[in-house]
């Protein structure tokens, strides 16, 4: 993928859309002086253009000089924005703080009993929608009018809003607290990806309990259990307790459904929420659960909410097709899976912008995984490069699967000069990333054989190790390796001779015939 410029306008305006640009122009006829004028002609030239250059640019808009441009920058900017603002007339948080800003200005101006009134009304907004945050703003301003003013309101006022600040007040704490806790393991898992040791499970379980006290886990109120069951969600997933990760993002995605209006205001929690249970019906092969589950997600991401916000677009992406391409990895049809490479391309593409490194580094692996399946391993080896050559400090267990399956790609291809090399190079990483389970080291231990045991030989090989890995498919800390690499899958297709997506397509028939 290209490096596009960092320049924050730059990428503000590419962001904007046919109707933003449009109501822009609009707005700044209706707004602008005669120096404006050039702020527009600015607007048209970075418009105009693919990547940033700034000598290119100066060229384009030839009214501003070197030293005018700064500025002239920062002041487009601030406009883009007002301009958007002005778009953005369904999104309560934006409308709340707009009413909270009339409060203020009828404040300012001495009216004191037309901003309480309007406060009430911010408030009773506020408390429908759950906008617990905006309600500590509402509140101060109004113990603000009350202390300084003399308002003739009724006579228990004092006492009620004291009472009321204090509750708001517990809810941000326990909401700031369920946050953090979930923010941090979260953050965990995409540096460290799941426990790999008793270690591991150790030092979150500890940090978990040390964190999650009584009042937390008894919380009430939309965001306060939003983030208990999210902190629950990553809790169960590092440590790779798929049951109760699958538990908890169920809870996660019916607390939406219990108020289907904060779909519309949280959407990328719901859109988010959505993922992880897919994610947990992929991990514990729940097929039919995933197949209803798909197609309530793929129905959502045609709906309105969805389709008036980039961000929301983005998400959907994101997760609707890594969930597409899992599908076709639970049923073995990889060469429809396939289908859907030059589409994710073009979309990290055009998303480019708006799509972090660990998403794309999913996509490569979940690709290579669908060539993989297919046959084509020297297409899996392809995107498998470009996973082991970026150089980013994410997943490194997702680094070590996929230098495994890699391994795995070229022992298919017969590429024995090469993997005596590599099976040291990787088995030194993956001892390095204390990443090796029991799964892995006999997954290396067959590879270093191999090189010297004729074809005659080599399914006895084969026989030996698949009966050690069913066996190890029963640890719980091995079942990381299993579930980002179906290596069960590919041993059958050995003893069995079969391709392994006839074994796994097998494998899901069998499922659904029970």
């Amino acid at each position: 993928m290209s490096n596009r410029s960092t320049d924050p306008l730059f990428q503000l305006i590419l962001s904007l859309q046919k109707h933003e640009k449009r109501n822009f122009k609009l707005y700044m006829q209706r707004n602008s002086s005669k120096e404006d004028m050039k702020v527009i002609r600015l607007f048209d030239a970075l418009d105009t253009m693919k990547e940033y250059d700034e000598d290119v640019l100066l060229k384009k808009a030839t009214s501003l000089k070197k030293q005018q441009l700064s500025n002239a920058k920062a002041h487009l900017y601030r406009q883009i924005l007002s301009s958007l603002r002005l778009l953005e007339n369904s999104n309560i948080d934006i409308l709340l703080h707009e009413q909270l800003d009339n409060a203020r200005i009828l404040y300012n101006k001495g009216l004191y009993s037309q901003s309480l009134k309007l406060l009430d009304r911010v408030k009773e907004m506020a408390k429908a929608h759950n906008q617990v945050s905006l309600l500590v703003q509402v509140l101060f301003l109004e113990k603000k009018i009350e202390t300084l003013h003399i308002t003739r309101s009724f006579k228990d006022r004092a006492s009620q809003l004291i009472a009321e600040a204090d509750e708001v007040n517990a809810r941000v704490i326990r909401i700031t607290k369920l946050s953090n806790l979930a923010l941090q393991l979260y953050s965990w898992f995409i540096n460290n990806g799941h426990a790999r040791n008793e270690k591991d499970e150790t030092e979150v379980e500890e940090y978990f309990q040390a964190q999650m006290t009584d009042d937390l886990r008894n919380s009430n109120g939309f965001y306060e259990k939003l983030y208990l069951y999210q902190c629950y969600c990553w809790y169960a997933f590092i440590r790779q307790d798929f049951l109760s990760y699958y538990r908890y993002t169920q809870h996660w995605v019916d607390l939406f459904h219990q108020e289907p209006m904060m779909i519309e205001i949280e959407t990328p929690s719901y859109i988010k929420g959505m993922h992880n249970l897919l994610s947990s019906h992929f991990m514990l092969r729940n097929d039919s659960k995933f197949e209803r589950d798909l197609k309530i997600f793929e129905s959502f991401a045609l709906s309105d909410v969805v389709r008036r916000s980039d961000n929301n677009l983005v998400q959907v992406f994101i997760y609707s097709y890594v969930a597409k391409i899992n599908k076709h990895i639970l049923d073995g049809t990889f060469n429809e899976g396939l289908l859907l490479v030059p589409v994710i391309l073009e979309k990290l593409e055009e998303y480019e912008l708006y799509i972090d490194s660990h998403r794309v580094l999913v996509y490569y692996y979940k690709i290579a995984s669908l060539y993989f399946g297919a046959g084509d391993f020297g297409s899996s080896i392809d995107y498998l490069n470009k996973i082991i050559h970026w150089k980013v400090n994410l997943r490194n267990d997702l680094q070590c699967y996929a230098r495994l399956l890699h391994l795995i790609a070229h022992y298919e291809l017969g590429n024995y000069d090469l993997l005596e090399y590599l099976v040291k190079s990787v088995y030194r990483y993956m001892y390095k990333m204390e990443n090796l389970s029991l799964v892995e080291e006999e997954m290396f231990k067959f590879l270093q054989k191999s090189f010297h045991l004729s074809a005659k030989e080599l399914k006895p090989e084969f026989v030996k190790l698949l009966e050690i890995i069913k066996r190890l498919e029963k640890s719980r800390f091995e079942t990381r390796a299993l579930v980002y690499l179906d290596v069960v899958s590919w041993l059958e297709s050995k003893v069995y001779e079969k391709p392994v997506y006839v074994i796994i397509r097998e494998k899901y028939l069998e499922r659904h015939s029970r």
